[in-house]
Formats: structure tokens, sequence, C-alpha cells
């Protein structure tokens, strides 16, 4: 089989300098590009520290409205450090929840696309 690597998923926003600013300054997210070509596109690449897949918000780049994304999901290993970073950013964030098949933090975007961090629970 060949190998298939999720690198890239396009988030619908309403406003690009809103949900950069709250992705890189609440969340923690790197800013790894920000390019417009003419009026009618820009795209804005950002990524999750430590992560191999991005995000990618703009203009032009995608047919979805705003907040119409539902659970994406990152994992962390810490949920308790993880949590305590986001409310230092400012970010609202729930309190962890933990739901037997992990531990959970779970938080939205401006416009509404949702998230959720997950702490794996032991294996064995």
């Amino acid at each position: 089989m060949v190998d298939m690597k999720l690198e890239l998923v396009v988030i619908p926003v309403s406003d690009v300098d809103r949900a950069k600013a709250f992705y890189t300054d609440k969340i923690g997210f790197i800013a790894d590009h920000d390019q417009t070509v003419g009026d009618e596109m820009r795209f804005v690449q950002l990524t999750p520290p430590g992560s191999a897949c991005s995000i990618a918000i703009g203009r032009g780049i995608v047919e979805g409205a705003p907040g119409s994304v539902r659970r994406l999901q990152m994992v962390v290993a810490d949920i308790e450090a993880a949590h305590a970073e986001l409310l230092a950013r400012g970010a609202d964030v729930s309190d962890v929840r933990d739901l037997g098949w992990g531990r959970f933090v779970f938080f939205a975007d401006p416009d509404g696309n949702k998230w959720a961090l997950q702490q794996l629970p032991p294996r064995g």
C-alpha cells in the first residue's frame, strides 16, 4: 500500500486576520505561510506545535461556510498541561472532561469551528 499522509486541512473562516490571531495567540499554532495572490485569494498556513499536519485559512481557498467544521481533534501527552497553557493564553476552553476513551478539552474558534484536544488513555 502506498503511504498517504494527511498534511493540510482547510478551515473556513469569515475574517482571516481574526482567525490567524486566534490560532497563533490563543492556541499557539505556528504561522508558516501567509500569501496574498491578488484581491480574490489569500492563503495562510498554520501548524500546531509538534504536528505533521497543518491547517489553512484564507480567502478564495475553501467553499464551506465559516464555522461549519466540527470536531477536529489533536492528541496531547498531558491534557492538564495543555489546558493550563490554553487558559494562560486567554483561550476560552472547556474544563478537562474524562470520557472513558480519553480525557478531553474542547474549544471553538471565533467562527464556531469546533476542536477537541485528547489525552489518550493508558494502553494495556
